[in-house]
């Protein structure tokens, strides 16, 4: 989150969450695009993989250049701001070389409650995501293949940990209501609260609609982005499926991002 400290800024208000939340469902979709263009290969995901041996490394590789990427943010303090999350503990990470943010009063909250979803989205990427863009096999394209991986896990990251931030506005609409559920340590009733099925309806349609586009080669021809199916001979040149996009969306990011909302709740009150 850049200039955290610009306290004319809004960043509570549901028209900057929602226009940060369809900005977030381009990066997501371009970097699960670039991903594609390269196979699985599944060395890249293996500690002690051949390609290693005669280096220092003993984690997989991709943990391996995730680790020193975050290294390299940590000090230009990318994880001192409230929307940003790391993989790595916290302890593992370098002092920020620039400077600390001012955190406006109103987001207190945000900056003082760490949840954190590295793990489960991790995990989500390496064995749900992952087979849906690539194709299985090995081309070799480890280095390339692995700042892929790196860049959506970060966009991913960034996308549902920003449901602090969803979570925060709408207690500060309802502040009695989700008071009162915390304090009964209703779970259920805080997910059922910050429910909007026809909002998440409409996240899934708008992500196929840009998937569509998005993972089109385009020629000289007009291209087809709408209609009710996308013909088989389309989904062939398309980079990405866009229904396996809408899936990724309705069964992995609004679930994760939903318990990041629950959890944020339930240590704010």
């Amino acid at each position: 989150m850049s200039g955290a400290g610009d306290e004319t800024w809004d960043y509570l208000e549901l028209g900057h969450i929602r226009s940060t939340l369809i900005r977030q469902e381009d990066t997501i979709l371009f970097n699960l695009i670039e991903r594609a263009q390269f196979k699985r290969n599944a060395p890249i995901y293996e500690a002690g993989a051949d390609f290693l041996v005669g280096t220092d490394i003993k984690e997989p590789f991709v943990k391996h250049l995730l680790r020193e990427t975050e290294c390299i943010h940590a000090k230009a303090r990318r994880y001192t701001s409230p929307d940003e999350k790391p993989f790595l503990p916290r302890a593992e990470l370098p002092a920020p070389v620039l400077p600390g943010q001012k955190v406006p009063d109103r987001m207190k909250f945000l900056a003082e409650i760490d949840v954190n979803y590295g793990k489960q989205i991790w995990e989500k990427y390496e064995s749900q995501i992952l087979p849906l863009i690539s194709k299985d096999g090995d081309d070799g394209q480890y280095g390339s293949a692995a700042v892929c991986d790196i860049q959506a896990l970060q966009a991913l990251s960034k996308r549902i940990h920003y449901g602090t931030f969803v979570a925060e506005s709408k207690f500060l609409a309802q502040p009695e209501e989700y008071t009162k559920l915390i304090k009964a340590g209703d779970r259920e009733g805080i997910m059922k609260l910050l429910t909007n099925q026809a909002v998440e309806d409409r996240v899934i349609k708008r992500v196929q609609n840009k998937a569509t586009a998005y993972g089109q080669e385009i020629t000289d021809e007009t291209s087809q982005v709408h209609g009710t199916a996308i013909p088989d001979d389309m989904l062939k040149h398309l980079k990405v499926n866009p229904e396996s996009m809408g899936r990724l969306y309705r069964d992995i990011i609004i679930p994760l991002t939903k318990d990041v909302e629950v959890d944020y709740l339930m240590r704010r009150v």
